[in-house]
């Protein structure tokens, strides 16, 4: 008898714990071919703080679940298109290979073979998978085989094993607790380690599936092959715009490229698929978190010639930008494609910035009036360097460009290699915008901000600040430098005393643009003024 059972069960095997292979439950259903997929990215990720290979890295280690229910700065629209073939009437449609990241909320399904060829009664998002615990949890109260390990023969060194067949009545993370039909021992608790080699289950029905499926009940007027195509949100997809700007010897123009990172958690896998990426602030609700359902119901609803690389048009207040070929996106990992080709001899200008305020005080916001002397007396040493780019068709470019992380490179004359010189931020700039990329601060170029007056009058509601701002050149060439002053005491300030031109920028800062010759130094001083 024992035999038998051994013969027709269903040897589900666990090494420790972990299932090597289970069987979902059948649904009377016909085949579903490959699909064809077309998708939509969107991303919300924050250059400055999101790395899509970190992310990468980041999951690489993680289980399942894990990396099935990640938070990552974007989401999809997929659009999922298989023949499907239909008998007249009610009909079982299971879509699997569906992104384990679905939000179920904005499924469709939709017979291209017109509006009234079939609709939909019910849509379920089946999502119980298969796991070592959830498939024990199916067997509490039924029969189970364990085998496992004991001490090795000691004439032969050969391992023994023994057999322990029982109804399981508990199991944890340490234990399994099995009834059996011995008599001395009725109940015994099994550590779950190495000893064990194999757990043997007998039925084959236990409601797991191995992958998130979509299931409709779709009621068809006549039978035969139809197109369909599913459409929905899926979170775990996002890209990121990276720019490469190579300067030239004298940095006037320089060689301007970007290519697309696209990360792909989302718990499915994209073969040959049709691929748009939209850049813009689109708003979008939270979504909704994981459900602890095994299903979700909900009333189902209506829903040229290849280029090199992506086409950018204007989408509603958006920016498009479509692969002009399909692309494959594996599940749990990174694609480069080139954004569009490299723009050479783009016009670029080098300037300086010495911002000599404390860091901390350059947003301090108008609380009230800031009476301490020592705020802000002495500031920082550097100054800054700048390239702009002016993105215009003119100088080559004129392109929308998304959002992303700006490296630039020089070419070293001595042997032609492109080394590092900075990176920075930009947000999305439309076409004909300038963009200033900061690449670090000057080596020879020093700055000194000291506070040389300060007086305050609580009575007569006034401050009187004077300052002293030299810059020093040790270049052998003269340099512009614009030196950049926040007036953070108090919102009514005016500059009455100033040793140079200055230009107000905003209700809180002025810029003064110096001249500074080779090997020499450039004094500013100024007087400020603020009331309440």
């Amino acid at each position: 008898m024992f035999s038998y059972r051994m013969a027709m069960s269903l040897a589900v095997v666990l090494l420790g714990t972990g299932v090597l292979w289970a069987q979902e439950k059948p649904v009377a259903n016909t085949p579903v071919p490959e699909p064809s997929y077309a998708l939509t990215i969107y991303s919300t990720a924050d250059p400055a703080t999101f790395d899509p290979q970190g992310a990468a890295r980041d999951q690489a280690g993680a289980g399942y679940q894990a990396i099935t229910f990640q938070r990552l700065p974007g989401y999809g629209v997929v659009r999922d298109q298989r023949t499907i073939d239909l008998q007249e009437g009610q009909n079982m449609v299971r879509f699997s290979d569906v992104a384990a990241g679905i939000d179920p909320t904005t499924v469709s399904f939709k017979s291209l073979a017109g509006p009234d060829a079939a609709s939909v009664m019910e849509q379920n998002y089946e999502y119980d998978l298969v796991s070592a615990d959830k498939l024990l949890g199916k067997y509490l109260g039924k029969t189970v085989i364990i085998n496992r390990k004991t001490n090795a023969d000691p004439r032969t060194g050969v391992q023994q094993y023994e057999t322990l067949e029982g109804t399981l009545l508990a199991y944890d993370g340490g234990n399994f607790v099995l009834q059996t039909a011995n008599k001395q021992l009725p109940v015994q608790i099994i550590p779950r380690g190495e000893g064990i080699s194999e757990i043997k289950l007998f039925e084959l029905q236990t409601g797991l599936i191995t992958k998130p499926t979509l299931v409709w009940k779709v009621a068809a007027k006549q039978g035969g092959k139809q197109e369909a195509q599913v459409t929905y949100q899926t979170d775990g997809l996002t890209w990121r715009a990276d720019y490469s700007v190579t300067l030239n010897k004298d940095d006037t123009a320089a060689d301007v490229g970007a290519w697309v990172t696209i990360l792909n958690q989302s718990g499915a896998a994209f073969p040959n698929a049709k691929l748009k990426l939209v850049a813009g602030d689109v708003h979008r609700l939270a979504p909704p978190q994981p459900m602890d359902l095994s299903a979700h119901e909900a009333i189902g609803g209506a829903a040229a010639v290849p280029v090199p690389e992506f086409a950018e048009k204007a989408f509603f207040e958006y920016h498009m930008y479509t692969l002009g070929r399909t692309t494959s996106l594996a599940n749990n990992s990174t694609k480069q494609i080139e954004l569009f080709p490299t723009r050479n001899g783009a016009l670029v200008s080098k300037s300086y910035v010495y911002y000599g305020v404390p860091e901390q005080l350059r947003a301090i916001p108008y609380a009230s009036p800031c009476l301490d002397r020592q705020l802000g007396a002495e500031g920082n040493k550097s100054v800054d360097i700048y390239v702009t780019l002016q993105n215009t068709q003119k100088n080559g470019l004129g392109i929308p460009l998304p959002a992303g992380r700006v490296r630039v490179y020089k070419v070293d004359q001595a042997d032609a290699a492109q080394e590092f010189i900075g990176e920075d931020l930009i947000q999305h700039t439309p076409k004909d915008e300038d963009v200033l990329v900061k690449l670090g601060s000057a080596f020879d170029l020093v700055g000194e901000r000291k506070q040389t007056d300060f007086e305050v009058s609580e009575r007569d509601h006034w401050i009187r600040e004077a300052f002293a701002i030299k810059v020093r050149n040790h270049k052998d060439a003269p340099v512009n430098v614009v030196i950049k002053e926040n007036l953070f005491r108090w919102a009514n300030w005016e500059i009455s005393k100033c040793s140079e031109k200055y230009q107000k920028e905003d209700a809180r800062t002025i810029h003064i643009p110096v001249d500074v010759q080779p090997n020499g130094e450039k004094v500013v001083t100024y007087e400020v003024k603020y009331t309440w």
